[in-house]
């Protein structure tokens, strides 16, 4: 099995990436494709996905079992239902907090994607609008936490400007 992890600042271009890998992937076998987007557990749930990462995905599949997920459901702020992850097809894991030591060592490639401050900002902004704008400062400080303690752009063997 190939695990790939993409990581980088919000509004970065990790999501775009993501698609164009499983877009474009050789053959009939394409890569199953995991959003952190999907997992947070709210606004202060970027290091409790990127764990869950490697809990419920990242060890199973590595011992050859099924790894899985659990959608968080942002309009009632509970857990919502898991998904299974079949460990016979490729893996695309993307989203801050993605590439943290822990992961990248059970990865086969670690993506660190980057964009100007104010590009990635806008990026995202328009992308999730309003309620984002609310929650920018405190998402990003939560980020740069994780940055400081996972250094995770020294750990990606590949560095994609956007």
């Amino acid at each position: 099995m190939t695990v790939i992890l993409i990581d980088g600042p919000s509004g970065s271009g990790k999501t775009d990436l993501a698609s164009r890998l499983r877009d474009g992937w050789v053959g009939d076998d394409r890569p199953t494709v995991v959003h952190l987007d999907d997992i947070y557990p709210g606004w202060d749930g970027l290091d409790a996905a990127s764990e869950a990462v490697t809990e419920h995905l990242l060890l199973p599949l590595r011992a050859g079992r099924p790894g899985r997920w659990r959608r968080h459901d942002w309009q009632t702020g509970r857990p919502a239902e898991w998904h299974g992850v079949d460990p016979r097809h490729p893996l695309v894991i993307e989203g801050c907090g993605a590439l943290s030591r822990a992961n990248a060592a059970l990865a086969d490639l670690s993506i660190w994607v980057e964009a100007d401050d104010a590009v990635r900002k806008a990026r995202a902004l328009q992308r999730d609008g309003e309620l984002y704008a609310r929650e920018w400062d405190r998402w990003e400080a939560q980020w740069q936490r994780f940055v400081r303690r996972e250094s995770p752009r020294q750990l990606a063997l590949l560095v994609v400007p956007t």
